[in-house]
């Protein structure tokens, strides 16, 4: 289904559409600019051997999705919210530190930076080369420029494509990823879309792929303006499932890893519960019987991520227009969010 042939589009979502459309080329040239500041950040996790993931909004969404990939290879890897950092740090000594912003500019980025001065183990992620965060340490940084559109689509590719350069730079095979960005799979979002026509609401939810369904859970609620929110699968299996019902729609995230039966398991109790379901599946596994299923080749890592990402974009978008007059124009936030 083409959103772009719609006419009269808001204005936000048709910038989305522009960003979303280069994502890709953007993401590769990232991956290959990075190389020479990844191999810096690789170096710093050998000898660290911890990782300290910050951000904000959608950054963090990004620090999630790849926490586990780092924690796969033996790295102590943890993702916070940069405020909580602020708020009750964690120790910062020993650790390689990845502060991740898209705009470089964020509230937080500029007051950890005052408060800590930094530590030679940190590294930056941004989009834009001038900014603050990339002035004020050593960056890696994505191509492009600075994302317009207010909820995050390019930006959460770039930047997922940066830690593939330093997952690369750690030994990783980047094939599988690469050739996801190369040649993305097109998918039909018609169903999935009708079976959420009638829900207040979405809750969505993933084990290894958890940050991929935070993500989305960010844009939905952004875009629609409803309260979208994503929990941990088995977060979400301990007492929240009391919420499920015609009204609240769940979306799944099911990668080619050991936690897919988790997530199958909690297909069916959500089917069972009377949710429209949607099973975003990459794990080669058997469908769901009741749930809408968009099926990927299999795939785990970042060419799972890679894959499944811009089709959950489509379905934000998808989801939110038919909700929000102008959807993708915030009445509440700003693109870079410069109060705390």
């Amino acid at each position: 289904m083409n959103m772009t042939t719609k006419t009269n589009r808001p204005a936000g979502l048709v910038a989305i559409d522009r960003e979303m459309a280069r994502q890709h080329a953007d993401a590769i040239a990232s991956y290959e600019a990075a190389a020479p500041m990844a191999a810096r950040a690789a170096a710093s996790l050998k000898k660290t051997g911890r990782l300290l993931l910050i951000g904000m909004g959608g950054s963090h969404a990004v620090n999630r999705a790849v926490e586990p990939l780092y924690r796969g290879l033996g790295i102590d890897a943890i993702a916070i919210p940069l405020s909580e950092q602020l708020g009750q740090p964690l120790p910062i000594a020993g650790r390689t530190i990845f502060v991740t912003s898209q705009s470089g500019e964020s509230a937080e980025v500029v007051r950890w930076f005052n408060e800590t001065g930094g530590t030679p183990e940190t590294f930056g992620l941004t989009l834009e080369a001038g900014s603050f965060l990339a002035r004020t340490t050593p960056s890696l940084v994505g191509s492009g420029g600075t994302e317009l559109a207010f909820a995050a689509t390019r930006s959460l590719t770039v930047t997922l494509a940066l830690h593939l350069a330093i997952l690369t730079a750690l030994g990783e095979d980047p094939a599988a990823a690469l050739a996801v960005l190369d040649g993305p799979e097109d998918h039909d979002i018609a169903a999935a879309l009708a079976a959420l026509e009638n829900v207040a609401t979405v809750v969505t939810s993933g084990r290894r792929l958890q940050g991929i369904a935070e993500a989305l859970a960010l844009g939905l609620t952004e875009l629609s303006r409803r309260p979208c929110f994503s929990l941990e699968g088995g977060q979400l299996r301990h007492g929240p499932m009391e919420m499920l019902g015609p009204e609240i729609g769940v979306v799944l995230f099911r990668g080619l890893d050991e936690t897919a039966a988790l997530v199958t398991a909690m297909a069916i109790s959500a089917v069972e519960s009377g949710a429209p379901v949607i099973l975003f599946d990459a794990s080669g596994l058997s469908p769901v019987a009741g749930a809408v299923t968009i099926r990927f080749a299999p795939a785990t890592g970042l060419a799972v991520i890679f894959a499944m990402l811009p089709v959950a974009q489509q379905l934000m978008v998808g989801f939110a227009e038919a909700r929000v007059d102008n959807a993708g124009t915030p009445v509440r936030s700003t693109k870079i969010t410069r109060s705390e």
